[in-house]
């Protein structure tokens, strides 16, 4: 529950490059064989991502690495070197779609869900990272490559309504699934999501001074932001498993400091660099393209094989299912 410094640093933050060290136009699309367009997103965004490819780019991680059967971080090192260096009309992920059965419990012959493998390829390069390490206080873990560029921390504070004593406990992430609700922007949901909530019933919060169950407030608040902020717009009507179809407006710059547990501050602002798609009625069924934002400061739509130029008011007009921002 505490925030406890990490005893051991595995990456050093000042290592990171977030601008992009070198500029040129983007890769090629990528092939689907049919219903991998959702690791095809997945694969373009975390290509697209200037700080983790600025790292696969140098190959440090292949040249200490000593696994022999499965590596995801020597997988997508493969992957984005082929890439931004490839003159190729398309390219097939071969080693990603060989390596599945490792990342997750996905198939090449199965449509499958963009939010769930980026969450699986994430965590699978954290692992990475991890191998060959000794035992890890969960801070140190923390200091990871993949936790330096996409990790953050959550903090969640209960306050007893009676006595006001607080409980705070904090919880590490990688990427954050927002409920879109009756919501219209992005505003809203993050709005909603720090927004103090009743806990009582069953809930309620043992009170250590009235060393009883008391009525109680829940808020959960963004404690340390990360380098690049990953949001999941929840489409998945939890009631009737329906897809919720509505338009989410989003910004192409974002604040998040009013979402932050300290609210009052300088702004913490984020840019817009890659956004992913789901076409369809259906969750369990449909297409997934996405949006990035190249080395050149220019927008592309990637869909699969085709790579096509656009603007951000294309951009900013989508059913946003995945939006990508970095500080």
């Amino acid at each position: 529950k505490e925030m406890t410094p990490p005893r051991r640093i595995l990456f050093p933050p000042e290592n990171i490059c977030m601008d992009w060290l070198h500029t040129r136009r983007p890769g090629p699309g990528l092939r689907n064989l049919g219903s991998t367009c959702y690791i095809n997103v997945i694969l373009q965004c975390l290509t697209y991502t200037p700080p983790l490819a600025n790292y696969l780019l140098s190959r440090q991680h292949s040249q200490s690495c000593r696994q022999k059967v499965f590596c995801m971080m020597c997988i997508m090192e493969e992957h984005v070197q082929k890439i931004m260096y490839s003159l190729a009309n398309a390219v097939l992920p071969r080693a990603v779609l060989r390596s599945l059965r490792f990342i997750g419990e996905f198939k090449p012959d199965l449509a499958g869900d963009a939010y769930e493998f980026l969450c699986c390829a994430l965590s699978a390069m954290q692992n990475a990272c991890l191998t060959g390490r000794r035992v890890l206080d969960t801070s140190s873990q923390a200091t990871t490559l993949i936790y330096q560029i996409f990790g953050g921390f959550l903090r969640s504070r209960v306050m007893c309504l009676r006595c006001q004593a607080v409980s705070d406990s904090y919880k590490a992430f990688l990427e954050v699934l927002l409920k879109i609700k009756a919501a219209s922007s992005l505003t809203t949901i993050l709005e909603n999501f720090v927004k103090p909530r009743m806990l009582d019933g069953k809930q309620c919060m043992k009170c250590s001074r009235y060393r009883k169950k008391m009525i109680a407030s829940k808020k959960i608040t963004i404690h340390h932001a990360p380098r690049v902020l990953t949001l999941c717009l929840g489409r998945v009507d939890v009631r009737s498993s329906r897809k919720i179809s509505q338009v989410v407006e989003y910004p192409e710059c974002l604040d998040l400091q009013p979402y932050m547990s300290e609210a009052a501050g300088e702004p913490l602002l984020y840019s817009l660099y890659a956004v992913v798609v789901h076409s369809g009625e259906t969750c369990l069924a449909g297409h997934f393209f996405c949006y990035i934002k190249a080395s050149d400061g220019l927008w592309y739509k990637m869909d699969d094989e085709s790579m096509d130029d656009c603007d951000i008011h294309a951009v900013l007009g989508q059913q946003a299912y995945l939006l990508f921002y970095i500080r």
